[in-house]
């Protein structure tokens, strides 16, 4: 009998255990999907508000403290019931269950991330069968487990939940709701069969010289007697490479390797280094009497990868980056955190737009983070398909202690072989990461953490986790993949502490969290590698709109009406954000909570109120993409050649949210991108321009504070992200924001080295005279460079301002000249301006659009081009720093 899996996704119903809110105590509603989870399902019904408007969130704690119950009833056939195994299959229950078949207890679980199977021959009937999955409170069954082993602390969420192998996040985080989840998340297979492979190991090794070697392994659920394997290996295009047969089989497992010399296969590489070929290997099991026993076809990619740590020219520690294909790769890109709090409505539509944003976005490196979920295996397809590299944290995040107990790390152990035997065979996945800043944690609560310390049972210390990430994962890796492992992020390594800037990977939180830092001090904040840092912002005004649920007078930061006095302030998880996002935007901008402009008051039968809420996001976005990019175009200035890797790779934390909120986000919970995604993006093309300014202050003498000069000093620089050099030319023009009759202008020819920054010029900043008195204001220049290639066509470009941006007397709005003109098509505008312009965010009325960029700086000379679509022949209009009213709507020229 040949094999079968058939999905068991329909005539699903749930009811609440005992009856309660949800349903009565013998009400079976039927779900309307499946995978499914009960939050889900009671919205369908319009039984429990959204959670996700308002405050309804704190309404529909009582599910997470229920028990809950889902059934089917399925039809099994006498054929199928003649096959030898029969088994239940069910790829993820959330998380503590009790599976019933046909009245016998088949199936107890708890965790989250495994996938579990359970015989089931013996209980299954020909015609209907019953299956039941209960589930009792996850959080209640924490709380058990919490009072019985000890209480832990943590950062973000109920302590309990450092005992049960869920995602964490649900527990609520600092930029999500407390929504606990249960239910079926995954799906549910009835597996009949002979035998079955339980085990493929697909092992790709490319050495230094680019020869490969390709090694398959294979494990069948049996040891019989005279079975063979037959393994082949086709190309991208379907055609076969290479293949063997007749492979004898040895107590149940056969191994068979292929190699290759430099050129007879197609190497992968990560976006924008080389293409992304992806090869199947198809496996088929046959029997003495070549019978098909099972068949699986696993996709792979052909790459080599390091982590290469290595001293460095001039400066202390070493470095820490990937080198694929022998070639160093500057990672820039995103921290992901789970796209959804309710995981089952993300569908493989949504995944492919977010990672298609992260390409877009000239983002090479994702970072899946350890406290969400191992992602669904079309996440990381997506991913092998786009060429984006996958850091993989485990699922440990911001605790104190892990307990690490028998029980707990047999459970671990499960965990996490089954899924490093998933994702091993991505080419895309390059490093699993034991933890996110459990360590960070435990130094600051003052553990046990000798890291000089090999060698002790760490179960017997007061951090008992570190035999987990030191012990436990590092063995799993080791056995069941080729990828490197690294014990948690931040980790440094050496003996050093987390925060070490010189050692391992960071997460720079001293601007926003800690020390609260300007971002201008990103250069002095710099690590070998930033794994996470971040600025906060508000979304898109029309996801605003939506958590307050149309309720107008909710529109404004501190809204206070209908929903009772913290509507906007339960749409940020952050603590203590009302002070940080006030801290940087008083100390960079002009701001204030009160313009007001007649048009944009809005009118509600409890009177008129003024949208402050819109100038509100503006700044806060704007003040989010200057700190955001400001930091890729200072550390990609770190990727200075061989042996001045100083910091090769950014991470920003994040890209995503799992709701709507105001938050980390580069990119809201709709898909809808914030100005500093754009920001990101112009920094993380293949070739960039930066500069920075600084003034010097020197004293005559020793002997006086009064005498002095300070000069105002500009360095520029320019990157490559492309392996060949780059001849190009730098075109640096400056002008005078007070004095519209002035301007400076000079060029050079330059050379780009390749996969490097390059310093091109270092001088006064044109225009601005020496300074021998506190009292003599530095003029406000503004300085545009921008590379050009031979044909003149514009490589990169950007402008710098004089800082902080509240000390600048913008021109009169009337005097700017802005122009915003589109085709006749309505997809392509372009921005043209008599003076210089910082910070403009287009916009429109009604349906977003989507936009080509955003968050622009605009000088004379110097037009630029904006793709977008659907924008349906509406007016375009733009926010800019210094227009001083709610909105300038700037009328647009032509058609």
């Amino acid at each position: 009998m040949t094999n079968t899996a058939r999905l068991l996704h329909t005539g699903w119903t749930f009811n609440q255990i005992g009856g309660g809110q949800g349903t009565e105590e013998n009400e079976w509603l039927e779900t309307s999907a499946f995978p499914t989870s009960v939050h889900v399902e009671l919205l369908h019904l319009k039984k429990i508000p959204d959670p996700f408007v308002g405050l309804y969130e704190w309404d529909v704690q009582w599910i997470g403290e229920a028990d809950w119950a889902f059934k089917t009833t399925f039809e099994v056939s006498e054929r199928e019931l003649s096959a030898p195994n029969i088994d239940l299959v069910f790829d993820g229950l959330d998380t503590f269950s009790c599976v019933s078949l046909n009245g016998h207890k088949i199936l107890e679980t708890e965790n989250q991330f495994v996938s579990y199977r359970a015989g089931a021959k013996n209980y299954l009937t020909a015609g209907a069968n019953e299956l039941v999955i209960t589930f009792p409170s996850t959080f209640l069954k924490g709380k058990e487990l919490e009072q019985r082993d000890a209480k832990y602390n943590c950062w973000n969420g109920d302590p309990s939940r450092l005992h049960v192998r869920k995602a964490q996040y649900n527990y609520g985080w600092d930029w999500g709701p407390v929504l606990l989840t249960t239910g079926p998340w995954r799906p549910v297979t009835l597996h009949t069969y002979h035998a079955h492979i339980t085990d493929l190991r697909v092992s790709v090794k490319v050495n230094e010289y680019l020869d490969a070697d390709l090694t398959v392994r294979i494990v069948l659920s049996s040891l019989e007697a005279s079975c063979t394997a037959e393994v082949l290996l086709k190309d991208p295009s379907g055609d076969g490479v290479t293949s063997q047969s007749k492979i004898t089989m040895s107590d149940g497992a056969a191994q068979v390797t292929f190699q290759f010399k430099k050129g007879d296969i197609r190497l992968w590489y990560p976006v924008g280094y080389g293409e992304q070929p992806l090869y199947d290997v198809h496996v088929k099991v046959f029997d003495g009497q070549s019978h098909t026993l099972d068949t699986k076809i696993q996709k792979i990619g052909f790459r080599r990868v390091r982590v290469v740590e290595e001293k460095l020219v001039d400066q202390p520690g070493l470095t820490w980056l990937f080198e694929i294909n022998n070639i160093r790769i500057f990672c820039g890109g995103s921290n992901w955190i789970p796209a959804d709090s309710f995981l089952t409505t993300i569908t493989p539509e949504r995944y492919r737009a977010w990672l298609q944003l992260l390409k877009e976005g000239n983002q090479n490196m994702v970072r899946v983070w350890g406290g969400g979920i191992y992602e669904d295996d079309v996440f990381y397809d997506i991913c092998d398909e786009l060429g984006i590299l996958v850091w993989q944290d485990f699922m440990f995040g911001c605790g104190q202690k892990y307990p690490a107990h028998d029980a707990f790390v047999a459970n671990v152990e499960l965990e996490a072989a089954q899924n490093v035997r998933r994702l091993r065979h991505h080419p895309s996945v390059v490093i699993f990461a034991g933890n996110n800043e459990d360590y960070q944690l435990a130094e600051q609560s003052g553990l046990d953490l000798n890291y000089d310390d090999e060698e002790s049972d760490f179960r017997k210390t007061s951090f008992p986790a570190r035999h987990i990430y030191e012990r436990v994962l590092p063995a799993v890796v080791k056995e069941h993949s080729d990828i490197h492992y690294h014990r948690g992020s931040p980790y440094s390594g050496h003996g050093k502490a987390t925060t070490d800037q010189t050692y391992g990977d960071l997460h720079q939180w001293n601007v926003w969290h800690g020390s609260q830092e300007p971002w201008h001090n990103w250069d002095k904040l710099a690590g070998r590698f930033v794994s996470e840092f971040g600025m906060e912002a508000y979304p898109n005004i029309r996801t605003v709109d939506y958590w307050t649920g149309g309720d107008i007078p909710e529109r404004y930061p501190q809204s206070r009406k209908r929903w009772g006095d913290r509507t906007a302030a339960n749409h940020n998880k952050a603590a203590g954000f009302e002070r940080r996002l006030e801290l940087y935007l008083v100390e960079n901008f002009r701001h204030t909570f009160d313009m007001e402009r007649s048009d944009f008051r809005f009118r509600s039968a409890q009177g008129v109120y003024s949208g402050t809420m819109s100038s509100y996001v503006y700044y806060t976005q704007i003040m989010q993409a200057e700190t955001l990019a400001t930091a890729y175009r200072l550390w990609r200035r770190n990727w200075a050649g061989p042996g001045k890797e100083y910091t090769a790779g950014a991470l920003v934390w994040q890209i995503n949210d799992c709701w709507p909120v105001t938050s980390w986000s580069i990119v809201d919970y709709f898909l809808r991108p914030k100005p500093a995604y754009y920001a990101i993006a112009r920094e993380l093309r293949p070739y960039t321009v930066g500069m920075t300014r600084k003034h010097r202050k020197v004293y005559a003498n020793q002997r006086t504070l009064a005498h002095f000069t300070i000069t105002s000093q500009l360095e520029i620089w320019g990157t490559n992200s492309t392996l060949d050099e780059k001849h190009a030319t730098l075109e640096v023009t400056s002008f005078d924001l007070e004095r519209p009759d002035w301007s400076d202008r000079w060029e050079m020819g330059v050379i780009l080295a390749p996969n490097a920054s390059t310093e091109l010029w270092r001088g006064a900043v044109p225009g601005q005279p020496l300074r021998t008195r506190e009292s003599q204001v530095p003029k406000a220049i503004v300085v545009s460079a921008r590379l050009l290639d031979a044909d003149g066509a514009i490589l990169g470009r950007y402008s710098n301002w004089p800082e902080p941006f509240k000390y600048i007397r913008f021109p009169d709005v009337k005097d700017l000249g802005l122009k915003i003109t589109s085709d006749s098509q309505g997809e392509v505008i372009v921005l043209s301006a008599l003076r210089p312009i910082k910070g403009i965010v287009l916009e429109v009325e009604g349906e977003d659009v989507k936009w080509g960029d955003q968050a622009l700086d605009l000088v004379p000379g110097d037009p630029q081009t904006v793709k977008v679509i659907g924008l349906k022949g509406r007016p375009v209009k733009a926010r800019f720093l210094g227009d001083n009213v709610e909105y300038n709507r700037s009328k647009m020229d032509g058609n």
